[in-house]
């Protein structure tokens, strides 16, 4: 019995021990894809930033009243991009921006407010169309490393959605990377833009003479043809964030995993050792206790072979 039960501890710490190597492997290629997606972050925020002040500059212009994607309207229905993981293995990562899509889902559905969703990511995909939310669109297979055509094909969808009157807001949830450490899930509006984003631009009237701008043409035509890039811009960085912060949780879910195997193997070793070492003493107790039945057997017959031999003096 002990040493069938050696042999299965044997091959359990086995098991774990491959497990371990894939974990480790894992957390290895996740913590090197970090630093380049940190980086693909970093790059991209100049571009949006300059663009975001030529967008601000041309809305103090007067360009803002006839754009038909910063006009807001009455909210009746709210089209939701939540940007989750193609593949799982990421701890947290997924269940946080799920759960805040569907916590303000259920918000705006008490208000009264439809709703809609365009996925992107397969788990964000497989979570709402299980549970048969309304799913308008959905986007997968570039997670890990997002292009601006990936970006291009999301921001055109939904401005598409908010231009025929499908949608009347349209919010973006992802995680932002803010450290290797830390992420936040954050909730953006996409379309129309926030209004606070509009304000304060060096294109206004009143602007000091050493910061006004001319606009050629007028400020409307380029705002109307600017914003359309605004938002593909704004999509990319999120996607950017979001790839990042999805390499931040894999590598801290797998060293999390790599550290419990570790922990694990030392436990089944100290149980199999003692099981082995209730196995020897055992075997000792057994042979020690035969050697005793047979140096008692040898006594008796020696005893009784004196009898014998003693017998026919004694009477």
């Amino acid at each position: 019995m002990a040493g069938g039960q050696e042999r299965i501890l044997r091959s359990r710490i086995r098991s774990v021990q491959a497990t371990k190597k894939i974990t480790r492997a894992m957390e290895l290629i996740a913590a090197s894809r970090i630093a380049k997606a940190q980086q693909r972050v970093a790059q991209a925020v100049p571009y949006a930033d300059q663009i975001t002040a030529v967008v601000r500059d041309l809305a103090a212009a007067g360009g803002e009243a006839s754009s038909p994607l910063l006009a807001p309207r009455e909210v009746r229905k709210v089209c939701y991009v939540p940007v989750s993981a193609d593949r799982g293995l990421c701890g947290g990562y997924n269940a946080m921006v799920l759960r805040a899509t569907e916590g303000q889902i259920k918000a705006d559905v008490l208000a009264g407010r439809d709703y809609e969703l365009v996925t992107v990511g397969r788990k964000a995909q497989n979570y709402f169309r299980f549970r048969n939310y309304k799913i308008a669109d959905r986007f997968s297979g570039f997670s890990e490393q997002p292009t601006y055509a990936d970006a291009q094909s999301i921001a055109r969808r939904a401005m598409a959605l908010y231009l025929s009157g499908e949608a009347d807001r349209i919010l973006l949830i992802y995680t932002r990377f803010v450290s290797a450490g830390y992420q936040e899930v954050v909730m953006r509006p996409l379309v129309p833009l926030d209004r606070e984003i509009m304000a304060g631009g060096d294109g206004r009237p009143d602007a000091a003479p050493n910061s006004s701008y001319e606009f050629e043409p007028d400020p409307s035509t380029i705002l109307d043809s600017l914003v359309p890039r605004y938002i593909e811009a704004r999509t990319y960085a999120a996607l950017l964030n979001a790839a990042a912060s999805e390499q931040a949780a894999r590598q801290r879910a797998m060293k999390a995993a790599t550290d419990n195997a570790e922990e694990l193997i030392k436990n089944l070793t100290r149980v199999m050792n003692r099981a082995r070492q209730d196995a020897i003493t055992t075997e000792i107790m057994e042979i020690v206790g035969g050697a005793e039945a047979l140096a008692a057997d040898d006594a008796r017959d020696a005893s009784f072979t004196l009898l014998q031999l003693d017998g026919p003096v004694l009477s």
